[in-house]
């Protein structure tokens, strides 16, 4: 019985095995994973040999881009304008490493069912050594989600991702350079604002902005670095806008006037202009010709007044700490020292949790307002000191109304303070005491 019981569990075994064979070697059709045969590339280039590219779609102006000798790439031709340099980028990309889905036919002899004669789109790319292929694409698949395509000079078609003709196949908007200043906010040394009927002028010194007109003043580094940013990155909007027509520039000619920039970087000086009709705002550069459409916050960014620039803070703290604090108050005085992670005072080590209390207190003291004139006898006397003794920081601070009027100093600016952000640093200067036992 046993042998028995052997010889029929062994010729199970061997039936499912010889099945499982058969089944990995006759799969249907319709669940067969294209191999390199039946999906081989369609291009194999390198992208850095590309020196020259042309679109061409059925009924349209032919757009031909070629490389300089930096290296950047310029529309040639309908018109010449700059490249948009990482788009352009983007389709080399996807031509020089194009695969198909499948090879449809070895040597095709009616190319117009594949929509191929003549193609949708032709795609002429040069390299260094001159060879130009011929990328053509037609139509779409009828299950969808493909097209046609193949090479000219090859009899083969091939179907590709749908995907791949969507990063190749674009518009001359797309390719273009839609920047209206050509500039590297990070090596920016100066910004100069018209609006409001004011000239404002901003100098870097390092990553520190400063005012300099209409006369000189502390700024708020961040509000000079957002606006800086908005106009690195203002954009044309080419939807539907034909930038050259008299419409555009009728338009421009009776918008009012918002403000301008001029931004100074190694290369030069280039200015905006920024108009706005109704809820629309038009822009003119210094860099490219024609009035386009701009996003809202362009002319937002522009539409400012020096207090919106002025830095409203007390102190200069940034997000480190200060190394020393004195303030006197009126009969009361407060000296403390870090060391470490630990402040001192008159010998004591005081509590760490308290201390950071008034250094928030103080970094977080801002001006709701500035004033011209009300400064008397000051009350409190505040140094701190920081960035390792090379930035002393003296303010003093006077009863004014219901609030207080700050004074830096060797700056002119009175800043009015609420009440509660005084109240706050006295209160938390009085609580500071020694560190408990357990801290010692």
């Amino acid at each position: 019985m046993k042998l028995r019981s052997l010889i029929v569990s062994t010729s199970v075994l061997l039936a499912l095995i010889g099945a499982l064979y058969w089944s990995e070697h006759h799969k249907p059709s319709g669940e067969e994973k294209p191999s390199a045969a039946t999906s081989p590339t369609i291009l194999k280039l390198d992208q850095t040999a590309i020196t020259k590219l042309a679109l061409k779609e059925k009924s349209a102006q032919p757009i031909v881009l070629a490389k300089n000798n930096s290296g950047t790439w310029q529309i040639l031709e309908p018109k010449p304008f700059a490249g948009d340099q990482n788009t352009v980028s983007a389709v080399l990309s996807s031509l020089s490493s194009l695969n198909s889905e499948r090879l449809v036919e070895d040597k095709a002899s009616d190319l117009k069912q594949y929509g191929l004669d003549p193609p949708a789109v032709e795609v002429d790319v040069t390299e260094k050594d001159k060879k130009t292929q011929q990328l053509l694409i037609g139509d779409d698949t009828p299950a969808g989600g493909a097209v046609y395509a193949m090479l000219a000079k090859d009899p083969r078609v091939f179907t590709m991702a749908s995907y791949n003709k969507t990063s190749i196949d674009k518009s001359l908007n797309d390719l273009r350079d839609k920047r209206l200043l050509i500039v590297d906010a990070d090596k920016v040394s100066r910004v100069e604002l018209g609006s409001n009927n004011q000239e404002i002028e901003f100098g870097r010194n390092k990553d520190e902005w400063q005012i300099l007109k209409p006369k000189p003043l502390r700024a708020d580094s961040m509000q000079v670095d957002d606006l800086l940013r908005k106009l690195a990155d203002a954009r044309m909007n080419l939807s539907q806008w034909e930038p050259d027509s008299k419409e555009t520039a009728a338009a421009y000619a009776h918008a009012t006037p918002i403000g301008s920039a001029k931004v100074t970087d190694q290369s030069g000086t280039e200015e905006l202009q920024v108009r706005k009709e109704k809820d629309t705002y038009y822009a003119r550069s210094s860099v490219v010709d024609g009035v386009y459409k701009v996003d809202p916050t362009l002319g937002e960014a522009l539409d400012k007044k020096l207090n919106d620039f002025r830095d409203k803070k007390l102190f200069d703290l940034g997000y480190t700490d200060p190394g020393k604090i004195e303030m006197h108050s009126g009969s009361k005085a407060y000296f403390l020292t870090r060391n470490g992670e630990d402040w001192w005072s008159n010998g004591k080590k005081m509590d760490a949790g308290r201390v950071q209390t008034l250094i928030s207190d103080l970094r977080d003291s801002t001006a709701s307002k500035f004033v011209d004139s009300g400064f008397a006898a000051p009350t409190i006397d505040l140094t701190v000191t920081s960035d390792d003794g090379k930035k002393v920081e003296r303010v003093r601070v006077a009863r004014s109304g219901k609030g207080f009027l700050a004074k830096r100093e060797n700056d002119p600016t009175l800043y009015y303070l609420d009440a509660n952000l005084i109240d706050a640093i006295q209160k938390a200067a009085d609580d500071i005491q020694a560190a408990p036992s357990n801290q010692k």
